[in-house]
């Protein structure tokens, strides 16, 4: 394992984009494809010589030249143009801009169903997260993610708490799959969100109290970490309630969220794996990764999960410091597994 504490930032840099290609396997013959913005051509040229070094083709296209952002609708130019480059691995290194995830949920099923091409998504990556999650030990991360889809993947009742008031319980639907996300992805058809370290679901039931600090979508960029808590409740898998002593902030997130048909039912419940992170930054991408819950309203991923419901949008809900029991067994206590 590299000492962190050793390396310039410069080098954290060049390791974080090293690990990306890593976890996807890239090497010579693949034809590696980057969807970026010029917000991150930084990052995603990093990214580009780190493949190129391991002799794979590289292309690197922009959203900015199909259209204005935010970008709504996958486009059959941008669709043609992802065919013809025939890719064997995507990443998608750029920022969240509002109303843009109607662009994204049809664009990851087309890459990974479709065109079978190995994934590496990285929305909202910056700087931050190239210098801690993804210089993370991934041998470790893969290990503990199929540790704990283990134990969860045949999983009847989950109960999550907080000292902070979260107090949660979900089932689950025997026919719709665990997805282990685990910083590996060597075969076609195969995708994670970088930086990894996540074990979800579509999860049947949801119910009781979310206390959450850090939101998804674009209110990550918007809010980083809230400085007022953000109380969701929720019945059978439905929102009811959203309050914050943040009244404008809970007012914007109720709209959202009741938007469009099921965007207020959990569409996603997950454990993060990623235990080298000890705080959060206020960027989803990295903090979804934390040990302990979070759960997304919207989208469950149907592609993949098996769920039979669909959503035009995905926010993600951060509480901290969970205690997790599984059918009964703690797996967690207070942030940190117990298994």
């Amino acid at each position: 394992m590299v000492d962190l504490n050793s390396l310039s930032f410069e080098e954290k840099l060049q390791l974080g984009a090293e690990n990306a290609v890593k976890c996807m396997g890239v090497s010579e013959g693949d034809r590696v494809v980057i969807i970026t913005d010029y917000a991150r051509e930084h990052i995603a040229s990093r990214v580009a010589a780190a493949a190129l070094k391991r002799h794979a083709a590289v292309s690197v296209c922009f959203l900015e030249h199909y259209g204005n952002r935010p970008l709504t609708s996958f486009s059959d130019e941008f669709r043609n143009d992802l065919i013809q480059a025939k890719p064997t691995v995507t990443f998608y290194i750029a920022t969240a801009q509002p109303g843009e995830i109607a662009f994204r949920i049809p664009l990851l099923p087309f890459l990974v169903n479709e065109l079978r091409v190995r994934h590496g998504h990285m929305i909202g990556i910056d700087d931050q997260l190239m210098t801690e999650g993804m210089c993370a030990d991934y041998d470790e991360v893969f290990k503990v993610t199929n540790q704990v889809y283990e134990l969860v993947r045949n999983a009847k009742t989950i109960h999550v708490t907080s000292p902070k008031g979260t107090d949660v319980s979900a089932t689950f639907h025997p026919d719709w799959k665990w997805i282990p996300c685990h910083g590996r992805y060597t075969e076609q058809g195969k995708w994670g969100n970088l930086p990894e370290g996540e074990v979800f679901t579509a999860p049947a039931t949801v119910d009781g109290t979310l206390v959450c600090e850090v939101l998804g979508d674009y209110f990550s960029e918007k809010y980083g970490v809230l400085k007022q808590p953000l109380t969701i409740k929720v019945k059978d898998g439905y929102i009811t309630e959203v309050s914050s002593e943040n009244e404008a902030l809970a007012k914007e997130v109720r709209d959202y969220f009741f938007s469009v048909p099921n965007g207020n039912r959990a569409g996603e419940f997950a454990i993060g794996t990623l235990t080298s992170l000890k705080k959060l930054t206020g960027n989803l991408l990295q903090d979804e990764k934390m040990p302990g819950l979070h759960v997304a309203f919207g989208n469950p991923y149907p592609e993949f999960t098996g769920a039979d419901w669909d959503a035009s949008i995905h926010v993600d809900v951060i509480p901290t410091c969970c205690t997790i029991e599984v059918d009964g067994k703690t797996i967690m206590r207070d942030g940190a597994f117990v298994i």
